[in-house]
């Protein structure tokens, strides 16, 4: 197979791929960009879950219309308030040949404890308990509605392939965040594909695990290899062309042309991602005034944003929880209107405004950058000067984790599908022991906000439940805790004939161990 070196640019990529020999049942991924590491636990993020769908496999998963559906747990009971008992299914082996038992589940759990990144997610629980080879109780410190939610994000790490040290005396457990480590550079999974080469910001190479667990699967994919490709119009040829077969994102520029294209298909879904801006309190003083924030966020033309950038493949978004969460609250409109922004910033003394550095990545959310500069630009109309960098997301989040400019770019889609989880990564007390605020950039700090998220977690009552997630929202939006943008539709492109329809969902976690490629 043709090697490709860092030097190469994308259209090179693609011209390599098109010229090289593959076997028969082999698709060509094109996203704008590839997972930052291999460790499933290194970063709470869209591209690190899609890449634990491939190589790992979760406890649960949610289906197309969001319902739970059995993976390596086959069955579940409630044996009382506190403890859910699963039973694995039996013969499961990791990629390593090392078959699959309850340890490794309560093994990875206490590594999920200490993640950083997930550690906020698994704060109701407190432990698991092996009961035998093939049955663990989960356990949690208090009643909780969301425990089916939270084991979709338990993806068994093959833990006698990650335990012990490596040749120069490192902990291969060890979670480095943004950094080399070995469950970075190594894997063992139970998932549907082995990684058999990578190099980062060039490719992928996934091939099929011969010994894969689900046998009733009628994926038929031998080979999977993921080159990214950051430029829009590039990554849109390359389908066009066949010199790929499946690409994300599709931009809103491109839709129709994709929709239009012979041998190609466009596939479509309403989106739950927000798309948010964060203000930096700890960095800037004026971003403690409510009115300064209240500000910010009348000078954002959303609908604007939505209509000309995203061409109309997006939500206008006024709160973190789209319709259908428990949260979502319809009176909590999008705000916009420069005179009163105006008006807000001389209440609070900034008549004049001041300057500020701003950064947001370049190739993670849809026109991401252009939202960047459009957003920019409005808040000149305040008399903000804006101070705009964008960067590749492998760049992005390791200066986003030091908080290194005073407004920052944050999308969330919440993969328990609940409104809690948006407040406790996005709003809540930034809190290293728990993980609440993990992507709290903006160090918004509300301690009624998150005493109701507390409560909501023990709530099983959803009527209840609701009035206190919509309360929730409610103190965000009247305090303009972060300027919510839009929720972001999800597109992705196909060759005819892939099926890839059934394997795409609203999470965005295609499920590629059963692409049927006819």
């Amino acid at each position: 197979m043709t090697k490709f070196v860092r030097s190469l640019t994308a259209a090179a990529v693609v011209a390599t791929m098109a010229s090289a020999a593959f076997a028969e049942n082999t698709v060509r991924v094109a996203y704008d960009a590839d997972p930052v590491s291999l460790d499933p636990h290194e970063q709470l993020s869209g591209g690190t879950l899609q890449l634990s769908h491939m190589v790992f496999d979760p406890l649960v998963r949610w289906t197309q219309d969001l319902q739970f559906e059995p993976r390596l747990a086959e069955s579940w009971e409630q044996i009382d308030d506190t403890t859910m008992r699963f039973k694995l299914k039996s013969g499961v082996k990791f990629h390593s040949g090392n078959m699959l038992t309850a340890k490794d589940v309560d093994w990875t759990f206490d590594r999920l404890k200490v993640s950083d990144d997930f550690k906020g997610i698994f704060a109701p629980f407190t432990d698991i308990e092996v009961i035998d080879d093939m049955t663990f109780d989960l356990k949690t410190s208090a009643p909780y509605p969301l425990v089916l939610h939270t084991a979709t994000y338990i993806f068994p790490m093959d833990s006698a392939f990650y335990t012990g040290e490596t040749d120069d005396g490192k902990d291969k457990s060890e979670i480095v965040k943004h950094g080399d480590s070995f469950a970075s550079r190594n894997v063992s999974g139970t998932g549907p594909y082995v990684v058999s080469e990578r190099e980062q910001g060039v490719k992928v190479v996934f091939d099929r695990f011969a010994d894969y667990w689900d046998t009733d699967s009628k994926g038929n994919v031998d080979k999977i290899i993921l080159t990214p490709i950051k430029e829009d119009p590039t990554r849109v040829a390359a389908l066009l062309s066949g010199d790929v077969d499946f690409i994300a994102p599709v931009p809103p520029t491109d839709l129709q042309r994709v929709a239009d294209a012979e041998g190609v298909d466009l596939i479509t879904m309403p989106g739950t991602r927000i798309i948010t801006f964060q203000m930096n309190q700890d960095r800037v003083e004026a971003f403690k005034d409510p009115k300064v924030r209240l500000a910010i966020d009348y000078a954002v033309n959303n609908a604007g944003i939505v209509d000309r950038i995203m061409r109309g493949f997006g939500t206008v978004a006024g709160q973190a929880s789209p319709a259908g969460y428990l949260g979502y609250d319809e009176a909590l409109a999008p705000r916009f209107d420069v005179e009163k922004a105006k008006a807000l910033m001389e209440e609070a003394g900034y008549a004049d405004g001041f300057s500020i550095t701003m950064m947001a990545p370049n190739n993670r959310y849809v026109n991401d950058d252009k939202i960047a500069q459009a957003v920019a630009s409005m808040l000149s109309q305040i008399n903000i000067k804006v101070d705009l960098q964008t960067m590749p997301k492998a760049q992005y989040w390791p200066k986003f984790d030091e908080r290194a400019a005073d407004m920052m770019m944050i999308g969330w889609h919440a993969d328990t599908e609940d409104s809690a989880n948006f407040h406790q990564f996005l709003t809540a007390c930034p809190d290293e022991a728990t993980g609440n605020g993990q992507y709290n950039s903006g160090n918004y700090c509300n301690e009624e906000a998150d005493a109701l998220m507390n409560a909501s977690n023990t709530e099983t009552d959803q009527a209840k439940r609701a009035e206190m997630l919509t309360k929730l929202e409610g103190i965000l939006y009247e305090e303009a805790a972060f300027i919510p943008l839009h929720w972001q539709n999800l597109a992705w492109g196909s060759k005819s004939g892939m099926n890839s329809g059934e394997i795409v969902n609203a999470l965005n976690f295609p499920y590629f161990g059963d692409l049927v490629v006819e």
